[in-house]
């Protein structure tokens, strides 16, 4: 007998009732683990939607910040956009107005600047407009020296060399908006440092200044910060170096964050009060432009061998001033001895230097001293003080510099400070350096005139239209003309 036959019926309700119990079991467990699921997923989403709130929050801070950052950023990047866009401008358009910082001869009457017409297409070409003499206090006695002009042509900053012996303040700054009609601003005293030579105008407004002696006119001296208000800010470094720090010249390359001074001399052994000779200095300082921090210093010394009857080997070479090379990938620059007839081209990354020419060629004691260059460094211009010249030099190859002119500017001259105008086509001579008189050992009169020399890229001529003689210029009697600028 088969056993299905005998529980046939019953096997048949029985495994529908298991069936039936199977289905609501798993039905429950649907149910439950939809439950889970719907409270894990209700879980998840607050937890999603609280961070969702953070991330939001946090993105908006980040936001907000870069916005503020860069809201910043660009109006510091409108500003220099703004100052270059006037500078060239200013380059583009033919210069006007020539303003030349000049004393008094016989150091009683006031200093003053002198504003000349410098349109050549005026009739008035060459003759003087108008003269700002310095008000009292410290009108007199400054011996007028470098100047400078801000990037937006707006301030004119002069220096007072020997502001110091006089017990007065000697940086005065003027507002030349008016080119026709300048007026005297503000004058300072840095309490660190005199004997102000050269100027800088910084890219957002206001100066650097080197200043050449501490505050007696010793050693060491400083470079002055002026901001956008003429307010002094500092004076660096911190701490100067003891090894003859007097700087005179100065370059910077802001684009790739590098600046370069240049040492001269510690003034007060100029002066007929220190004994002995004078003391000379041969360096080149090399800062990091932004922090305002020297990185290296150069050395320079009369070479060994022979360039003419000038000072023995070891002599400081006396590196009046210095000039970045434009645009150089390698960073150079170059400098002259004044006491070496040698011009030296400066490898400030590797804190070199070697002599590329001998000025001795041309005349030799002949005071090297200021230098111009192009914006595409491919010209260079030197004064030649005693030699009464100036040099042009084709400088595409720079370590072979070629003199294409040696600018004669005739007997009794003493070109010291030149400038070239914002176009390149016309550099203003200024002929006298410095005369202590009887109270020092430096006597460089020159013959106090103005000159201006075309400039092509083969060579200098002299204007004939334009000369400009301080002897006579003027009702209060001979002047010593040294700085110029132009708007």
């Amino acid at each position: 007998m088969r056993r299905s036959s005998t529980l046939g019926p019953h096997s048949s309700i029985l495994n529908h009732q298991s069936s039936a119990s199977a289905s609501y079991q798993v039905r429950k467990m649907r149910e439950v683990i939809a439950k889970l699921t719907e409270g894990k997923i209700m879980t998840w989403s607050e937890k999603y939607k609280r961070w969702s709130a953070q991330a939001c929050c946090a993105l908006l801070l980040v936001y907000g910040f870069l916005y503020a950052t860069r809201f910043i950023s660009g109006a510091v990047e409108a500003r220099r956009a703004k100052n270059t866009r006037q500078t060239e401008a200013q380059a583009a358009d033919q210069e006007k107005f020539l303003f030349v910082w000049a004393g008094d001869q016989t150091r009683r009457q006031p200093d003053f600047l002198a504003v000349i017409n410098f349109d050549e297409k005026s009739n008035d070409y060459g003759k003087v407009i108008t003269t700002v003499p310095l008000p009292e206090p410290g009108a007199s006695g400054n011996e007028p020296h470098h100047v400078g002009l801000s990037r937006d042509g707006k301030v004119l900053a002069c220096g007072g060399l020997l502001s110091v012996l006089r017990g007065q303040r000697e940086i005065f700054f003027f507002d030349v908006s008016n080119p026709r009609s300048p007026r005297l601003i503000t004058s300072a005293d840095p309490p660190l440092s005199a004997i102000t030579d050269e100027f800088y105008p910084l890219p957002d407004g206001g100066f650097l200044v080197t200043m050449m002696g501490g505050a007696q006119g010793h050693a060491p001296g400083r470079v002055a910060e002026f901001n956008q208000r003429m307010e002094l800010v500092a004076e660096h470094p911190v701490a100067p170096p003891l090894d003859g720090f007097n700087p005179h010249g100065i370059s910077v390359r802001p684009e790739i964050n590098l600046m370069v001074t240049s040492d001269f001399i510690c003034p007060s052994t100029t002066l007929h009060s220190a004994p002995g000779g004078l003391d000379l200095r041969g360096s080149v300082r090399v800062w990091n432009f932004k922090e305002r921090e020297l990185i290296r210093t150069i050395k320079l010394w009369r070479p060994s061998g022979s360039l003419g009857n000038t000072p023995p080997a070891g002599t400081p070479a006396g590196t009046i001033d210095v000039k970045l090379i434009p645009g150089d990938p390698k960073r150079r620059a170059y400098t002259a001895g004044m006491t070496d007839d040698a011009l030296y081209l400066v490898d400030t990354q590797h804190g070199s230097a070697r002599v590329v020419f001998d000025f001795s060629s041309i005349a030799e004691g002949g005071w090297p001293q200021l230098m111009r260059m192009t914006r595409d460094g491919n010209r260079l211009f030197v004064s030649m003080n005693l030699a009464g010249k100036v040099i042009m030099f084709d400088t595409t190859r720079p370590h072979h510099p070629r003199v294409l002119k040696a600018l004669d500017l005739g007997p009794d001259s003493g070109p010291h400070y030149v400038a070239l105008t914002g176009d390149e086509k016309r550099l203003v001579i200024s002929d006298y350096f410095l005369n202590e008189d009887e109270f020092g050992k430096v006597h460089a009169e020159g013959d106090h005139k103005i000159h201006v020399a075309r400039v092509t890229s083969s060579g200098l001529s002299l204007d004939p239209r334009f000369e400009v003689d301080f002897n006579t210029a003027f009702a209060t009697g001979p002047a010593r003309p040294h700085g110029v600028a132009f708007k």
